[in-house]
């Protein structure tokens, strides 16, 4: 039964993800993670049977099946959001998995199952029960963006968590009346949480 969902999800969402690979990762924990080095981070995503970088990526991984099928993979020393200033390069702050498909469309349940087959139940839990912190956007959001003309601002849907182990920001663009075609999910530092928040309140 399980075998079947994850065959039919991995379809539908890229052919080139093993579904074995999704499998052995649902009931195995993630092995790097925000706060841990950058070399550690590096060798996980080398060695990760569903991510299979290829020659010469390291910290970001692309794959594409089609044109209109894409999925990456980055994992990132500074901070969500606005670029800001760090020191510390050592210490990888976020992993973002961002997903493209203008033949399926992207929800909210795929990135969600994503987030499962890369890291495993133990992260996909913490994200379950995490707290959600803000949501948007709100009706003020939406009358700025269509007074501004801005379509994408409004179409932008999305939501911060607070996990006891990590921060979450989910996002999709869902233009009105129709699917989204993108999205993305990450994992990131609680302690960056309040600046990701802030900017996201003012963008």
């Amino acid at each position: 039964m399980l075998k079947t969902y994850l065959r039919k999800f991995l379809i539908l969402s890229f052919s080139f993800i093993p579904c074995l690979s999704g499998e052995i990762l649902l009931n195995s924990p993630a092995q790097a993670l925000p706060g841990q080095s950058t070399e550690k981070v590096t060798a996980w995503i080398q060695a990760h049977p569903t991510l299979r970088p290829r020659s010469g990526e390291k910290l970001f991984v692309s794959k594409s099946d089609t044109a209109a099928q894409r999925f990456t993979f980055q994992a990132s020393v500074l901070p969500p959001g606005k670029v800001t200033f760090t020191k510390d390069r050592s210490k990888i702050r976020t992993e973002t998995m961002t997903m493209y498909d203008g033949v399926n469309g992207v929800t909210t349940n795929r990135l969600e199952e994503s987030l499962r087959i890369i890291y495993g139940t133990d992260i996909y839990q913490d994200y379950n029960r995490a707290q959600i912190i803000y949501e948007y956007p709100d009706q003020s959001t939406v009358n700025r963006a269509r007074l501004a003309r801005t379509p994408i601002r409004e179409a932008l849907q999305g939501e911060l968590r607070l996990g006891d182990r990590f921060a979450y920001w989910i996002e999709i663009a869902q233009p009105k009346n129709s699917k989204a075609l993108s999205g993305r999910v990450t994992v990131l530092l609680k302690s960056d949480l309040d600046k990701l928040e802030a900017e996201l309140k003012t963008r």
